[in-house]
C-alpha cells in the first residue's frame, strides 16, 4: 500500500450508536406505543391516565432491555493526536481517533482536524465484531487488505486474540455474559407483564424486582473488564483513555426503575391494596364481583310456601 491511494470498501460502514438491528427494535416498540395511544380514547375516566402510565412505562423498559444489545457505546472513549495515517508513509495527520464498545463489537473512529488532508478525506468508521457468529481476526484481516488507516488497525490489533493485551478474552466474555443476563431480564419483564394482565398484582411487582436484579447483574458483568489490566493505546504523549458510555448509564436507570416500580408494587400490596387496585383498574370490577356474590334472590313463592 502506497501512499495516496484510496483503501477499498466493498460494503457499507456501520454506524457506532446506531445500526439496522437498533432502528427496527425501536420501530417496532414505536408500533405498539401507536397502537395502544389509538385505543386509549376508549378508555374513560381516570382510568385513561393510569393504563398511559403502565403501558408506556412497560414498553420504555422493553425497548432499553431489547435495544442496548445492538448499541456500540456501552463505553467510549476519544483522543486527539497527530499521527501517522498509512503504511510505508511519512505523512502526519492531526485526527480525532475514537473507540466504541458494544456488546457484539466495537467500532473505531477516524475524524480529521480538518477533514479533508493529505488529499484524502479522512472520515472513518469500522466496525470489528465479537458476536458468537463473527470472528474477530478475520474481520482484522480484511482491514489490513482494504489498507485502513494506521490508528484504526493500531486499534483494533490491540483487541486480536493473537495480541499480548489479552484485551479480546476480558470483553467478549464480559460482554456475551451481560447480552445472557439481559436477555434473561426480557423474559422476566414479559413475565411481569403477563402477571399484571391476570392479574396477579404483587407477583408482577416481584418479577419487575428480578427484571431489574437482572439488569444490574448485566452492569456489572460487563464492568469486570475494568477491573482487569489494560494495554495503554497511545498516540504519541496522546492516551485513548474510555468511560461507560450512554447505554451503561441507560441500563442503569432502567434497572433502578424497575427495582423502584417493583418495590411500589409489593409495598402497596400489604399497605394499600385498594389504591394499588385502583391504579391498575381492579377496583370497580372486584367491588361489582363482590357484590354480585352478596346479593341474594329470594323466590317469594317458597317463602310463601314456608309460613
Amino acid at each position: 500500500l502506497f501512499d495516496g491511494v484510496y483503501p477499498f470498501y466493498p460494503q457499507q460502514r456501520k454506524a457506532f450508536v446506531f445500526d439496522v438491528s437498533t432502528i427496527i427494535v425501536i420501530v417496532v416498540f414505536l408500533t405498539f406505543a401507536c397502537s395502544f395511544l389509538l385505543i386509549i380514547p376508549g378508555i374513560r375516566g381516570r382510568a385513561r391516565l393510569y393504563w398511559t402510565l403502565r403501558v408506556l412505562l412497560s414498553l420504555l423498559v422493553g425497548v432499553v432491555i431489547v435495544a442496548v444489545q445492538f448499541t456500540g457505546d456501552w463505553e467510549t472513549g476519544w483522543v486527539k493526536a497527530n499521527t501517522s495515517y498509512k503504511s510505508f508513509s511519512r505523512a502526519l495527520v492531526n485526527a480525532d481517533i475514537g473507540l466504541h464498545v458494544g456488546l457484539a463489537g466495537l467500532n473505531v473512529t477516524l475524524m480529521g482536524n480538518p477533514v479533508n488532508q493529505v488529499n484524502e478525506t479522512i472520515n472513518y468508521n469500522e466496525h470489528f465484531a465479537w458476536s458468537f457468529s463473527a470472528n474477530y481476526d478475520h474481520s482484522y484481516s480484511e482491514g489490513l487488505q482494504r489498507g485502513l488507516p494506521s490508528p484504526i488497525l493500531y486499534v483494533a490489533e490491540k483487541f486480536t486474540t493473537q495480541s499480548p493485551c489479552n484485551m479480546h478474552r476480558q470483553y467478549r466474555i464480559s460482554s456475551h455474559y451481560a447480552s445472557a443476563t439481559l436477555w434473561v431480564a426480557f423474559c422476566t419483564w414479559l413475565i411481569s407483564n403477563m402477571l399484571f394482565s391476570m392479574p396477579v398484582l404483587v407477583y408482577g411487582g416481584y418479577m419487575m424486582l428480578v427484571t431489574g436484579a437482572f439488569m444490574i447483574f448485566s452492569l456489572l458483568s460487563f464492568s469486570t473488564v475494568r477491573n482487569s489490566l489494560v494495554c495503554p493505546i497511545q498516540f504519541g504523549t496522546a492516551v485513548l483513555t474510555t468511560g461507560y458510555g450512554g447505554s451503561f448509564w441507560l441500563t442503569l436507570a432502567i434497572g433502578l426503575l424497575c427495582f423502584v416500580a417493583g418495590s411500589t408494587v409489593v409495598a402497596l400490596h400489604y399497605f394499600n391494596l385498594d389504591l394499588l387496585k385502583t391504579f391498575f383498574d381492579l377496583h370497580e370490577d372486584k367491588a361489582e364481583e363482590y357484590q354480585e356474590v352478596t346479593e341474594v334472590y329470594v323466590n317469594p313463592h317458597f317463602v310463601n310456601k314456608g309460613l
